[in-house]
């Protein structure tokens, strides 16, 4: 359990001044100046000691990507781009960060771009955010006005934030289709190599980092990389913003510490499952593109990276969906893939194609009208989609439905048993999909 003493987010909930004023009486933005003077290596070597994993789902090292910036320009202006494209279905946690505790960001932008050379940030906000943005853009307003931004500014950094507003693309989330669509490009991923550190936006070295990784940054520093370390256990330290929804008693966005049980996290701070314990069924743990995993595996598992791993799914954003024995889980999984098919940019064809072969067939086994070898038919096409494409939204769109056979296939076959079972004699049903295409 975390104390009220190691939150590093005061005003998640927006109960508190949400003012510059009130934030810095809360701490932020106190030595600011005394961080970026210790320089770019300090900070970075904190960062790294904290083991500070990205918060954005992929978990990578925070302090770790900061290093692979540039040490010495050969010209080009550095970057830092904030990624609050948060379009993950249940996750809202960078939502709150910038509605209610934003200052949190901003002090983070200005020692994260300090740390990398950067003197202009973007903050690439979610179309459909625009309370969020507006909240954002009042406060880095209140900044320049009180010193903190801009040139020779009071922290010590000549530093610019543009807020960019996005036009509701859920593959603007990938980090390469945020910087095209920044650039005034369609949002299409990029290959890779080269990687954002020597060719990102414009062409320069950039860093593209979630809102939460940035926002937790200062409170580290101010406190120490061990600090952070402490928390949580070896390679899933410190806190996390985790976003209940679902069938609980009251859903809500917590900070808690990495490493909480599922049993834990839920009775403390969301009251319990609806219906009790015995009535849940299962949990999509970290945002909708990770694989659901059983009632029994999940209720005293570690809610960390390796905890989740270890029942073959993902801490992801830490997007808790919590569904219980009145959810039809195939329908569920089947709206997934309709999501996953509707917001693939169609770059890649395993992707373009196959989330749409994904989803019709997913339509047909909510009400079983397919065959039995449909299923093994569907698994193959998400092992030929995951894994082949520029980006991982092909891997988003596989890893639902394979979590739903692994632990609900016996209810697919249920269904396709009944609807075999109450077939009108002589009425065909669809082609298989190997012959349909």
């Amino acid at each position: 359990m975390l104390q009220d003493k190691d939150r590093i987010f005061t005003n998640i909930y927006g109960l508190k001044d949400k003012s510059l004023k009130g934030a810095m009486s809360r701490g932020h933005f106190d030595g600011t100046g005394e961080i970026i003077a210790k320089g770019r290596d300090w900070i970075i070597n904190e960062m790294k000691a904290s083991g500070l994993r990205g918060r954005g789902g992929a978990g990578f090292p925070t302090g770790l990507k900061w290093s692979f910036m540039p040490k010495e320009s050969d010209g080009r202006p550095h970057y830092l781009v904030v990624n609050a494209d948060e379009s993950e279905p249940g996750t809202c946690k960078d939502r709150d960060i910038m509605r209610n505790d934003p200052f949190t960001l901003i002090e983070g932008c200005v020692i994260a771009g300090f740390s990398m050379a950067a003197h202009v940030c973007y903050i690439y906000v979610r179309g459909e955010y625009v309370r969020e943005r507006e909240a954002l853009q009042l406060a880095i307003d209140e900044c320049y006005a009180a010193g903190l931004l801009g040139k020779n500014n009071k922290c010590g950094w000549d530093y610019d934030i543009y807020v960019h507003h996005g036009a509701g693309a859920y593959i603007c989330g990938e980090e390469t289709a945020l910087l095209e669509s920044l650039e005034g490009k369609k949002g299409q991923p990029r290959l890779k190599p080269p990687f954002p550190a020597n060719v990102g936006l414009y062409g320069c070295p950039t860093t593209v980092n979630n809102v939460e990784s940035i926002a937790v940054a200062p409170t580290i520093l101010r406190r120490g990389g061990a600090w952070f370390g402490a928390l949580g256990r070896a390679n899933n330290t410190g806190t996390k913003l985790f976003c209940i929804s679902g069938h609980v008693n009251r859903p809500c966005t917590v900070e808690e510490e990495m490493g909480i049980t599922f049993r834990e996290l839920i009775e403390t701070h969301c009251g319990g499952v609806r219906g009790g314990w015995d009535n849940l069924l299962a949990v999509i743990p970290g945002g909708s593109s990770v694989p659901l995993v059983p009632a029994a595996d999940i209720i005293d598992c570690k809610m960390d990276f390796d905890g989740l791993k270890e029942i073959k799914t993902s801490l992801g954003t830490a997007a808790v969906i919590v569904m219980d024995k009145s959810t039809d889980i195939v329908r569920a999984i089947a709206r997934l893939s309709y999501f996953y098919k509707h917001e693939s940019c169609g770059q890649c064809t395993p992707c373009r194609e196959g989330t749409g072969w994904m989803w019709r067939l997913m339509e047909r086994m909510v009400v079983g009208n397919a065959e039995k070898r449909e299923i093994d038919m569907l698994l193959d096409i998400t092992k030929q989609v995951e894994g082949h494409t520029i980006c991982a939204l092909g891997d988003a769109a596989a890893w639902p439905i394979q979590g739903l056979m692994r632990h609900f296939r016996a209810e697919v076959e249920r269904r396709i048993d009944e609807f075999s079972a109450n077939k009108t004699p002589g009425v065909n049903r669809p082609m298989l999909l190997e012959a349909a295409e």
